[in-house]
């Protein structure tokens, strides 16, 4: 059953919050594969955020926790999108493994005679996937009174993939130009195959290098600085303190964050060669990494003199 606090916050997002902001709120989530509607999923997130700010309160008043845990709850935003990017690369990786056999497929019957649109229409028809999901509805746009080159253009941009957006530039040419689109077709389908098969092999090669990479930052790391808090603890307990026993682990904490980010932003440029993708690496890594530093630094001394 829905909760009713979630229907208040779906009903004033609907009627209050811009229809344009919405749309694109709409469109990003499609983009993701998530089919529920905008305001929903506002709502949800609202109600979210609400139930732990509640449930952090409590918690500072019966625990005195530091009262930074109640920013907490807002980082609910950030990782949804995360999750909605994670979506959105997971979602054009299976178009492009499926396009190479459509474009085929759609050069074979372009072959015996049937038109471009006929012959979308017929693999529409039969296909599963996000990329036929995509067909499905740009054929529905057209039908219904769209410009046939907008919508071919505006279902290439949401598959969100360079390399098919580049095949359909080039098909949408070729059909502008009159030229034998079924070998240009099957010409794109066999590059597209190979440029995937080096995409692939790419990825093979520098997993090492990212999995050096992410045990940095996880591991060695975070271990290594909450050794320095935990060893700056046991001499303020013999009583010697000093300036840099007092501010190593406030800087060790703002070095950890620094190096997982950026930990993060490198792992995205060997992988795919820009920085822009390396924001859904680097908020985890930093989550992770300060979680560990925190049970570390907090509980390091415990477990070594529970060992001795």
């Amino acid at each position: 059953m829905k909760i009713k606090l979630i229907s208040l916050f779906s009903d004033f997002y609907q009627n209050k919050a811009s229809e344009k902001h919405l749309s694109k709120i709409q469109e990003f989530l499609f983009v993701s594969g998530i089919f529920t509607e905008a305001y929903e999923i506002l709502a949800i997130l609202t109600f979210l955020i609400l139930l732990l700010e509640i449930a952090f309160i409590l918690t500072i008043f019966i625990l005195n926790v530091p009262t930074f845990v109640l920013a907490i709850p807002f980082f609910i935003i950030p990782a949804f999108m995360i999750y909605c990017f994670m979506k959105q690369e997971k979602r054009a990786a299976d178009v492009e493994r499926s396009a190479p056999d459509f474009l085929r497929q759609l050069a074979s019957m372009l072959q015996v005679g049937l038109s471009f649109e006929s012959a979308m229409d017929d693999i529409s028809k039969y296909g599963e996937g996000p990329l036929y999901d995509e067909m499905r509805r740009t054929l529905l746009e057209i039908k219904i009174g769209r410009n046939f080159d907008e919508a071919w253009i505006s279902m290439s941009n949401r598959l969100n993939s360079k390399e098919l957006e580049r095949v359909f530039t080039i098909i949408l040419d070729g059909r502008k130009s009159g030229s034998s689109l079924a070998d240009v077709i099957m010409d794109i389908s066999n590059d597209l195959r190979d440029i995937l098969a080096l995409k692939r092999e790419r990825k093979s090669s520098v997993m090492m290098a990212v999995m050096f990479l992410i045990i940095a930052a996880i591991i060695a790391s975070p271990f290594s600085l909450g050794m320095v808090s935990v060893y700056g603890g046991f001499m303020e307990s013999f009583g010697k303190t000093s300036e840099v026993i007092t501010y190593a682990p406030i800087a060790g904490q703002c070095y950890l964050v620094i190096h997982s980010f950026l930990i993060g932003i490198i792992m995205s440029l060997v992988m795919y060669g820009e920085f822009k993708k390396g924001i859904k690496f680097a908020i985890p890594l930093v989550f992770v990494s300060y979680g560990i530093y925190f049970v570390i630094s907090s509980f390091g001394s415990s477990i070594l003199f529970g060992m001795w």
